[in-house]
């Protein structure tokens, strides 16, 4: 896999680091491909339970590298379709798998870096965390899925303000708009940027500790909600659960329950 992202699985926790942090984290045709690669494996193996998305240097992800687009790449209308495509495969492999996403996101977050913290079900930034949309400062439109997902996580018109404006949300205003879920502060930025990403790891470890199963099908369910009706979401509820009662860990922690209300009547 290429350096572009570094990858590890550690007792259960994926880790997805984006590291191109001279250019912000920008992605390039070596950073896409990366991307899809690690999300590719990180979804498909059996012994990940979790997964946390980072990032070396001071940002979390700047998007799209619009000096590559500008010069390597000659700003070919086609290239920029193909690359996106290659990103929205990874994209797929995270917001479609039954594995729950942290991204710990310090710095600023823009433009596509935005659609890459969306695929996160839980997100962690920084209080001098910025986090915005500025595709149209280049003439450039939404994509890597900020017009798919930023209306269902902080409404129609809040989307609409942000992808409309030339503004960077704050750390407060992500975390009141529900873009994220909680901001941390350090006595600096790069102490501040280690205690995101160790926020960030303490939530997937939470869920590791947990019933970690559950919490991914409870993923899978929110998730995918859209594709069906209210009725057939009822039925996806019931089989669900179901099925998860019939896991040896569902039945060990029923029984648990069980026995300890029993204890506490008696």
């Amino acid at each position: 896999m290429s350096d572009a992202i570094l990858f590890a699985v550690e007792e259960g926790m994926a880790r997805l680091t984006l590291n191109r942090p001279a250019r912000l984290n920008a992605f390039n045709a070596d950073l896409a491909h990366a991307w899809k690669d690690a999300t590719a494996e990180a979804t498909s193996r059996s012994d990940v339970k979790a997964i946390l998305i980072d990032a070396v240097g001071p940002a979390f992800c700047a998007g799209g590298d619009v000096i590559d687009m500008a010069t390597t790449m000659g700003a070919s209308g086609a290239e920029i379709t193909a690359l996106a495509e290659v990103i929205n495969t990874g994209i797929r492999s995270l917001t479609e798998s039954a594995v729950p996403v942290v991204a710990a996101a310090h710095g600023t977050t823009a433009g596509g870096g935005l659609g890459i913290l969306l695929c996160s079900d839980y997100a962690v930034v920084g209080s001098r965390s910025k986090l915005g949309s500025l595709y149209a400062n280049i003439g450039l439109t939404p994509d890597l899925s900020v017009s798919a997902q930023l209306a269902r996580a902080v409404g129609q018109r809040r989307a609409l303000q942000l992808v409309l404006q030339d503004r960077l949300l704050s750390s407060a205003e992500a975390v009141e708009w529900g873009l994220v879920a909680e901001a941390v502060e350090g006595a600096d930025a790069v102490s501040e940027a280690e205690l995101v990403r160790a926020r960030g790891e303490e939530i997937a470890r939470f869920w590791l500790a947990g019933a970690a199963d559950a919490y991914g099908q409870a993923k899978r369910l929110v998730r995918s909600q859209p594709e069906r009706t209210f009725v057939e979401q009822l039925s996806e509820e019931a089989r669900s659960i179901g099925a998860a009662l019939e896991t040896p860990d569902a039945q060990a922690r029923v029984a648990a329950f069980a026995a300890a209300s029993a204890k506490k009547a008696g």
